[in-house]
C-alpha cells in the first residue's frame, strides 16, 4: 500500500458520525470507551482512509467498511472472539479466511456479518479481525467450511502502514 499519505483531523460532527458507525459496526458503545475529549486524525492512502486517536490507528476503513484494527487494543477485547488452533495460524496470518475445523472455541455471541477477533489457542494473541458469516449458534455446530472473512490481519497490507504510521 505504498503512496502519498494524506492527513487531516476531523471536525467534530464527522467524529461523531465516525463513533456512531463504530458503534453501529461492532455493537460496542465508543463513548465511553474514548472519553468526550477525542480528535480523531484521518491519514489517506490511495482509496484507505485510517483515522487516528493521539497518533495511534485505531479504525480503518479499508473498503467501505469501518473496521477496529489491531491496534485498537482497548476495544479488541470487546469484540466477540473465536480462538484457532495452531495449524489455523500461518493461513490466517497469509490472508486466508476462518474455516470450521480451525476453531477451537467461540466466545460471546453475534449475527452474521457481525465484526469479530481471531486470536490464537496457545498465547490468545489477536491475528485478525473478521467478519461472520453466520450467528455464532450455527457456526459453533459447523464441522466444515468457511465461517468468517478475514478482513484484516497480522502482516497484510494495512497491517504495514499501520505500523508505518504508529
Amino acid at each position: 500500500m505504498p503512496g502519498t499519505i494524506k492527513r487531516h483531523f476531523l471536525r467534530e460532527k464527522e467524529t461523531e458520525e465516525i463513533l456512531q458507525e463504530l458503534s453501529h459496526n461492532i455493537h460496542v458503545g465508543t463513548q465511553q470507551l474514548l472519553g468526550s475529549k477525542r480528535r480523531i486524525e484521518v491519514a489517506e492512502v490511495q482509496s484507505t482512509k485510517i483515522f487516528l486517536l493521539n497518533g495511534r490507528p485505531i479504525l480503518a476503513r479499508p473498503n467501505h467498511t469501518l473496521i477496529p484494527t489491531l491496534f485498537f487494543e482497548e476495544i479488541l477485547p470487546l469484540l466477540p472472539k473465536i480462538i484457532v488452533d495452531i495449524g489455523a495460524i500461518p493461513h490466517i496470518c497469509n490472508g486466508a479466511d476462518l474455516m470450521a475445523p480451525g476453531i477451537v472455541r467461540i466466545l460471546g455471541d453475534f449475527n452474521e456479518d457481525d465484526i469479530l477477533l481471531i486470536s490464537d489457542e496457545k498465547h490468545q494473541k489477536p491475528l485478525a479481525i473478521g467478519k461472520a458469516l453466520s450467528d455464532s449458534q450455527h457456526m459453533e455446530k459447523l464441522r466444515h467450511g468457511k465461517v468468517a472473512k478475514n478482513i484484516h490481519y497480522v502482516g497484510d497490507n494495512l497491517w504495514n502502514l499501520l505500523k508505518r504510521l504508529h
